[in-house]
């Protein structure tokens, strides 16, 4: 049973920017129906998508840039600076682009940047969108993503001992402590991390993103098809939604709540 397993946080990741870089956390502050701060804060379209600034609905990730379909993303190493709404992107350790993604002049310039340098992936001209507090996430609901430790060390297992780097999947929380695969039967139960409270709401179904190494942007795994052969599903990590606020840091305790009585 996981409820006597208390795991513990290894990583703690934020993704500013939809299918861009993602960066190390060591402590965030948890609020009631959030995501993480400035998790998904951006995407770039990829084709008219319809998505309306002023009125922000959730639209599939096949409108914008990700690494699903361009892998290239990946060669990209880009900072989001919190302060002063600056998205820096290097490539080969040099800055190729930089400029506040909260002005329109700034925006032209990193569209720009993709324009001519993604021309092959794009279905149209490439545009910076945000929207108030929305979150491009894969899901409409906004959630924080955790993926336990253990379970990605079995996929390795499957792959015969092939090494799959964790950030392949791209999540807000890695863990460590829970028995692998344990995590997807806590749909529905409630993680405590101090203050903290997170119900988990769904299991996280990959996609061929995870067949792509963060760091040589290569596609060189079949995740999602091991998956299905192994354990008869693509299942890989859980989403949960914030509904008590709290922050968390990289080695706090993760305990499953006992469930209430009725």
């Amino acid at each position: 049973m996981i409820d006597s397993h208390i795991a513990e946080i290894t990583g703690l990741y934020r993704y500013p920017i939809k299918g861009l870089t993602p960066e190390r956390l060591s402590r965030v502050p948890l609020r009631v129906g959030k995501t993480l701060p400035a998790d998904r804060r951006y995407a770039i379209e990829n084709g008219p998508s319809g998505f309306d600034p002023d009125a922000p609905q959730w639209k599939p990730k096949i409108q914008f840039l990700m690494l699903a379909r361009n892998e290239r993303l990946a060669e990209l190493d880009t900072r989001f600076d919190d302060a002063s709404h600056v998205l820096t992107i290097r490539r080969d350790g040099r800055i190729v682009a930089s400029a506040d993604l909260e002005t329109a002049a700034g925006r032209a310039a990193i569209e720009a940047y993709f324009s001519e340098n993604f021309q092959p992936e794009l279905k149209g001209p490439p545009k910076v969108l945000s929207g108030r507090d929305h979150s491009f996430s894969d899901v409409a609901r906004k959630v924080v993503s955790i993926i336990n430790l253990d379970s990605v060390r079995a996929i390795e297992n499957m792959l015969d001992g092939v090494a799959v780097h964790p950030l392949r999947f791209r999540a807000n929380l890695y863990v460590k402590g829970w028995p692998a695969w344990s995590e997807l039967d806590l749909v529905g139960r409630t993680l405590a991390v101090g203050q903290a409270r997170l119900q988990v709401v769904k299991r996280i179904v990959r996609c061929p993103a995870t067949n792509v190494d963060p760091e040589t942007a290569k596609r060189d795994l079949e995740i999602p098809p091991t998956l299905s052969r192994h354990l008869g599903h693509m299942d890989c990590g859980i989403y949960a939604e914030v509904i008590a606020d709290g922050d968390i840091g990289v080695g706090d305790a993760v305990a499953v709540e006992e469930p209430k009585l009725v």
